[in-house]
């Protein structure tokens, strides 16, 4: 399984189409709130968002959102990246609920070869997520720093350090 891509392996104009999504469960969405300390009652509140919000519910916390997006890129995109460089631009076009399955797909659109450093190039990407029923709900565009094959070579291949099976354990006095 491919996991990233070096830099002679992007074209501008592709599009890598996330798999699998994830649903979102209100669990998800509390812990990561939880856990960044985002207590919006909009998120976590149900009597909040029923009685007070033009939605009538939960929303899903926007950086979750990204997060999970950005996440499900990183085998099609940054899995070899050497550095993540820039969040140029995020939207949140529609709200997330409780139980919305996000898909997401990203589209090359233009990169440039390292002028300091021949062994690597920067790619600028565009991901967009969508709900189950086609609904886009968030778009975001970042650059990432990415090896050339040369680089990948130079430092032992595909997955350097990563150790080989041992055999079956001696048998004593054999």
């Amino acid at each position: 399984m491919q996991f990233g891509r070096t830099y002679e392996e992007f074209t501008v104009g592709d599009t890598y189409k996330h798999w699998p999504g994830k649903t979102v469960t209100e669990y998800d969405d509390h812990l990561f709130c939880l856990l960044t300390m985002n207590h919006h009652p909009l998120h976590l509140d149900s009597n909040y968002a029923e009685s007070t919000t033009d939605f009538g519910k939960n929303v899903v916390v926007g950086n979750y959102v990204y997060s999970l997006l950005l996440g499900m890129s990183v085998p099609d995109v940054s899995g070899k990246a050497l550095a993540n460089l820039e969040i140029e631009s995020l939207r949140h076009v529609a709200p997330t609920f409780h139980g919305d399955t996000l898909y997401g797909e990203t589209t090359v659109l233009g990169k440039i070869a390292s002028k300091s450093k021949n062994d690597r190039g920067v790619v600028r990407v565009e991901t967009k997520g969508y709900k189950q029923d086609g609904t886009l709900v968030c778009v975001f565009r970042r650059k990432v720093m990415v090896p050339t094959r040369t680089y990948i070579e130079e430092r032992g291949g595909e997955q350097p350090g990563r150790p080989e099976p041992a055999g079956p354990p001696s048998k004593g006095g054999e």
